[in-house]
């Protein structure tokens, strides 16, 4: 099983590629990436789907690997995404059964990974995690997707990691972590910052830090205010789970220079010396189809499982 056929389910797009994981720093042998429509009836979203993974060369009775956000249940395939704005169609369905049909190939199986645990595992392979024992791995967003790795499995449960390991679970100041930072809670606090007018036409995240590179004190502010939010939510899970590195990826790990150090201002302001050492992705783009492939392999072998 050296060729692993992945698929990559975001919220808007999907991405099918077949990755050499028999190679010593395992890439994709092919790529295709398309929109698909989320707010589609199920029947329509799985065909068009599939229609993505059936553009690469999958082998035969393969078994295949798919990151998608939650939430989903990741043991029986089946969707839960409900009053969440995206595949709302899929809540209640039996994915896993409903590609098993559709893909080429006649697969034998899929195995299903959350798409922050698929990122991570990438990075842990054959990225800036290769070779880390604990690490925290964060993208940022859409939202905060998260990934608490030990020895390369995901920890989902115990006293060192958030609920369900997943950091967007977690609050601040009396808020849910995405009401502060995710991109549509960062644009409106720019919005109040700057007295800009509700017209429908705020500044996008990447233009925000780049009036903050030009000196503009209200999207400094918002810099700041955000990412140091995000450093003081993670400083109390970092105390317990020790990690020895923590892993950036995402569209904001663009503008990590600004990012980073309010992400650490935070974690300084919960304890002195608190913040692990950080890096971007070394593989921002195929990550997460490395560790789905990852995922499905060791799946396939008994090996690999969610840590509780």
């Amino acid at each position: 099983m050296s060729r692993v056929p992945v698929l990559e389910i975001g919220g808007t797009h999907v991405t099918a590629a077949v990755i050499d994981t028999a190679a010593a720093r395992p890439a994709p042998l092919a790529v295709v990436r398309e929109p698909v429509p989320a707010d589609a009836p199920a029947g329509e979203l799985l065909d068009a789907i599939a229609a993505v993974g059936a553009r690469v060369k999958a082998p035969r009775e393969a078994h295949w690997g798919v990151a998608i956000p939650g939430p989903f249940d990741y043991e029986t395939g089946i969707g839960r995404f409900r009053g969440i704005g995206k595949f709302e169609s899929l809540d209640g369905v039996d994915v896993g059964a409903g590609l098993l049909v559709r893909l080429p190939g006649a697969p034998r199986r899929i195995s299903f990974v959350n798409d922050a645990d698929a990122f991570a595992l990438g990075e842990y392979r054959a990225g800036a995690a290769a070779g880390r024992r604990r690490v925290l791995c964060i993208t940022l967003g859409t939202g905060v997707g998260s990934s608490f790795l030990d020895g390369g499995r995901p920890v989902a449960d115990g006293p060192d990691v958030p609920p369900g390991g997943r950091a967007h679970r977690l609050t601040i100041d009396g808020l849910p972590l995405e009401e502060v930072v995710s991109r549509r809670a960062i644009r409106r606090f720019h919005a109040d910052a700057a007295d800009l007018p509700d017209d429908g036409r705020l500044p996008d995240v990447h233009e925000i830090a780049d009036a903050a590179r030009a000196g503009d004190a209200p999207a400094r502010h918002t810099i700041r205010h955000c990412f140091g939010a995000l450093g003081r939510a993670l400083a109390p899970w970092c105390e317990r789970f020790r990690p020895d590195l923590m892993v950036v990826g995402g569209s904001m790990a663009g503008s990590w220079d600004l990012v980073g150090p309010a992400v650490r201002e935070g974690f300084e302001s919960w304890a002195p010396g608190s913040a692990p050492p950080a890096v971007t992705a070394l593989r921002p783009a195929d990550a997460p189809l490395l560790g789905a492939a990852h995922w499905a392999l060791h799946r396939a072998a008994g090996a690999l499982s969610v840590r509780t």
